[in-house]
């Protein structure tokens, strides 16, 4: 098993903090979150680690990690980041740079035997009281049926008296699964033109879309429910509280 994390993006959103460095390298405490998630990789037994960086990609410098850079980060999303790591997706553990996790969130995925699991919280709307840069619309949902089953994900599923959750931005990928990705976002680049699933086009699309796609293939997508901590740092204001939250804590004594 190995783990890839997206670090490629602008992270325009983060700014000031992020004018001379990725969004992944912003501190908390005294660690970046790119070098906290390492660390939570490692210590499960996860030393297969590969960062896609973009923006700024200098900036992103660890030993013994494999680099993959997505050339074309200012117009392209997640999705293209994983295809530019296509080489060590296999069995993987795939993140966004920008996430804050306890270490048992990892190690559920690690236990998690499906062909596609994502973590999904469905306690998910009191995170959203006052964080008014990132609004409830904003929010990457997952639809279950009446069984429990997975059907949809994307942003802003607004459908009353439905079984709504979140996704945390964590996802795994069988080796079976793994190379279905690869293979359909290969034949996607070659033919598919407009709009993709809830992005604007191919280029554009986030992990939420290709999701979507491999649902929409008949493939199995599982929900690995979290109820341990887990932060998005996608704003000043989302930094703020996580500084907030964790300030009376000592960061050793956490899992992140």
């Amino acid at each position: 098993m190995n783990a890839i994390i997206l670090a490629a993006g602008l992270g325009t959103r983060l700014l000031p903090e992020t004018e001379n460095i990725p969004k992944g390298m912003v501190k908390l405490f005294d660690k970046s979150l790119i070098e906290m998630q390492i660390d939570i990789f490692k210590k499960c037994g996860i030393d297969d680690i590969s960062i896609v960086r973009g923006y700024l990609a200098e900036k992103i410098n660890f030993p013994s990690i494999t680099y993959f850079k997505n050339e074309n980060f200012s117009t392209t999303a997640g999705n293209e980041s994983v295809y530019c790591a296509k080489q060590k997706l296999n069995d993987t553990i795939i993140c966004y740079a920008d996430l804050i996790f306890d270490i048992s969130i990892i190690k559920k995925m690690i236990d998690f035997n499906g062909d596609v699991g994502i973590t999904v919280k469905s306690d998910w709307k009191p995170r959203y009281v006052g964080r008014t840069l990132h609004p409830i619309s904003e929010a990457d949902n997952v639809l279950f049926d009446e069984s429990g089953k997975i059907i949809e994900v994307r942003k802003n599923i607004q459908k009353p008296n439905s079984n709504v959750g979140e996704f945390l931005g964590i996802m795994r990928l069988s080796s079976k699964c793994s190379s279905l990705f690869l293979k359909r976002f290969s034949e996607l680049k070659e033919s598919h033109a407009g709009t993709f699933h809830n992005s604007p086009s191919l280029k554009q699309s986030i992990l939420n879309d290709m999701i979507q796609e491999l649902i929409d293939l008949g493939i199995n997508v599982e929900p690995v429910m979290i109820s341990e901590k887990w932060l998005e740092i996608d704003t000043p204001q989302d930094l703020d509280t996580a500084r907030k939250v964790f300030a009376n804590i000592n960061p050793t004594e956490l899992n992140i």
